[in-house]
């Protein structure tokens, strides 16, 4: 009975999101909002790279919420996974010779490309959020391959997430102050794919990479000190 109970409703909903998707236009919409931002994005925000200046500029907001709900979840994950005890770890099996010497050499590299990933976010693929994700899976090498290891600087990494996080928040609300709006790019926004480009674009990518890299790197942390 439960199976055809199942079976029904996932009839229902598949019919009811083609219905809801039959009438949309892929790929052959007259969105004004999207003329606009082709259009006039190069020369109002100075970033190349389109996506950008949509995500971090004109949907600002939009950002700032993803960055809470990271920042949220992070808080969630050490609460359910604290211990009263930090002197309680279970033994780690050890890692392999390659492991151990790879990451001493793939680490620096690692976070060299996720620090280009997100100062470059403003004329390439990428930005704040994947530049982030990418350092934290260096620092989540290390753990792997660490032959020693009881845990990061926790403080060390709670200070650069609340600057980060108040970086962009100072950020937003000088645009505020400046024109009315926040994160009004009120910076010059220079020459179009040069790198001191996009006005207050790169500030808040670089801003959002070392936050999201934090946070990530210590749930990472939160995860294997829970055993």
């Amino acid at each position: 009975m439960r199976k055809a109970v199942s079976f029904i409703l996932v009839v229902i909903i598949a019919i009811g999101i083609g219905l809801s998707l039959q009438e949309v236009p892929f790929g052959k919409t007259k969105s004004e909002v999207r003329k606009y931002c082709l259009e006039k994005g190069i020369e109002q925000t100075g970033a190349t790279n389109i996506v950008t200046s949509v995500v971090v500029n004109y949907r600002g907001f939009d950002t700032l919420g993803e960055v809470t709900v990271l920042f949220l979840a992070a808080i969630g994950l050490s609460a359910i996974l604290y211990r009263e005890k930090e002197g309680e770890r279970k033994n780690r099996r050890r890692s392999s010779l390659i492991l151990y010497t790879g990451c001493k050499f793939l680490f620096p590299l690692i976070l060299l490309f996720g620090a280009y990933i997100f100062i470059h976010g403003h004329l390439t693929p990428g930005g704040g959020f994947q530049g982030g994700a990418i350092v934290a899976s260096g620092f989540l090498l290390v753990i792997l391959g660490s032959r020693s290891w009881w845990g990061f600087n926790r403080s060390k990494m709670k200070i650069t997430e609340s600057l980060s996080g108040l970086i962009f928040v100072v950020v937003g609300l000088l645009g505020l102050l400046y024109g009315g709006h926040f994160l009004l790019n009120y910076l010059p926004k220079g020459i179009p794919n040069e790198l001191f480009s996009a006005g207050i674009i790169p500030i808040i990518y670089i801003a959002i990479g070392f936050k999201v890299g934090s946070e990530i790197t210590g749930i990472i942390d939160d995860m294997i000190r829970s055993g």
